[in-house]
């Protein structure tokens, strides 16, 4: 089995194009040394600390959005705030961290699948047995909450 380079994600709300289209599912690919110097050199951006670094490298590594075959940086630029931390999370995981993490942080922004419908009650003369307390579900752990906007890191600096 060869290595993972390439990632499947849904963003939490989705990015709306200019036609209104909503695209939601898409690819991330593992990020190349070219990928994080080549957008220090637009003139956009005045160093490594400059927060418009991670729209252009998102826009890089990004390779399908929805029916989006290429991502530009007006596009990653649309993006809402919660797609693009999460966008930012998930660069951090396959780039610097566990890839294992990716269901972990896709699982905490998408809503919990809804339960199957539940199956008809038999009549009440066809069963004469005392019906058991509901069980309390388990608490689900909440999503995880960003305090502030965070850089992609630069991996010069690990």
């Amino acid at each position: 089995m060869g290595m993972q380079t390439e990632f499947s994600f849904t963003l939490p709300k989705g990015y709306v194009d200019r036609e209104g289209a909503l695209h939601r599912d898409g690819v991330m690919r593992l990020a190349t040394a070219r990928d994080e110097i080549e957008p220090l050199r637009d003139p956009r951006v005045n160093g490594p600390e400059d927060p418009y670094l991670t729209i252009l490298v998102l826009s890089r590594v990004i390779t399908r959005l929805g029916s989006l075959p290429r991502l530009s940086t007006q596009d990653v630029e649309g993006f809402f705030a919660a797609d693009l931390a999460f966008c930012q999370d998930l660069y951090g995981i396959i780039n610097f961290g566990d890839p294992a993490d990716v269901v972990r942080l896709q699982q905490s922004v998408l809503p919990p699948e809804p339960d199957p419908e539940p199956e008809p009650e038999p009549a009440a003369e066809e069963v004469e047995q005392v019906a058991e307390p509901a069980k309390a579900k388990p608490a689900s752990s909440s999503p995880r909450r960003r305090g502030r906007i965070e850089e992609v890191s630069n991996a010069a600096e690990s």
